[in-house]
């Protein structure tokens, strides 16, 4: 399931790229165990990002008071949308949302579920990008992986070899980016750098959020990106809203 959600204002050229990946925990604090959805929201408008990554936003859940965390992020935000429900329970779900500043267009859902383990997929989406007074189209995907090393393993090398990946060009500018479960921080050099992506930024510890001791989280970038900035947002608010720490990273498009 997809949806589109037309932003209220219109769009401006901006002169870099910001791209957020965040594992948002449904809302749920990571100490306090409290559900505050606008905590979440609060932290991502100070970021402003263009192009945001989530994980674990949920629809419909019994004990977040049946919210469609979906409605009320593009809502909060002003966004466009692309959402997949990865997890179902009898009553709501939760998945992964990729929220643009520009349209999004032919977003797709890649399954990574490895046997009977639990349900795991990525988000793929174009967005038409405004930057530096040039329009480029910009692919990305966003993944929540599984807690079996094995199953990352596989899991990757699924997303390396799929088609929605193989059919880009080496030049098109492409973002992966979300929950990786990656304990050891190996998973980038293992699976993703043969396949000409970069680590944005340095290996960092994002979970648990208030006191990080394993590097879950990344962004990798290919193609006709140069990373100008990057940064794990370490304010109180961040660390109080979910179980991860956000991180961020601020792109330069290169001329085509």
């Amino acid at each position: 399931m997809f949806g589109r959600v037309r932003q209220s204002s219109i769009s401006t050229f901006k002169p870099q790229l910001r791209v957020m990946s965040w594992n948002i925990h449904k809302g749920v604090g990571g100490v306090d165990r409290r559900y505050d959805l606008d905590r979440t929201i609060t932290v991502l408008k100070h970021y402003d990002p263009d192009v945001i990554l989530l994980q674990e936003v949920a629809q419909g859940v019994r004990s977040l008071r049946r919210h469609d965390q979906v409605e009320l992020l593009v809502q909060a935000l002003g966004l466009y949308a692309a959402f997949y429900p990865e997890h179902r329970y009898q009553v709501g779900a939760y998945g992964n949302l990729i929220l643009a500043r520009w349209p999004i267009f032919d977003p797709t859902h890649l399954d990574l579920t490895i046997g009977r383990r639990k349900k795991r997929g990525m988000v793929q989406a174009h967005i038409r990008t405004h930057i530096n007074k040039r329009q480029r189209t910009l692919v990305v995907h966003n993944v929540h992986l599984g807690l079996a090393g094995r199953e990352r393993g596989l899991q990757l090398d699924r997303f390396v070899s799929s088609q929605p990946l193989r059919q880009l060009h080496q030049s098109t500018p492409i973002i992966v980016g979300g929950d990786l479960n990656d304990l050891w921080g190996s998973l980038g050099s293992k699976y993703l750098v043969p396949s000409g992506f970069e680590r944005a930024g340095t290996l960092t510890n994002t979970f648990p959020s208030a006191l990080p001791l394993r590097p879950l989280d990344g962004l990798f970038f290919r193609g006709g990106l140069t990373l100008t900035h990057y940064e794990v947002a370490r304010s109180k608010l961040a660390r109080t809203a979910s179980d991860h720490l956000p991180i961020c990273a601020d792109f330069a498009l290169l001329a085509v």
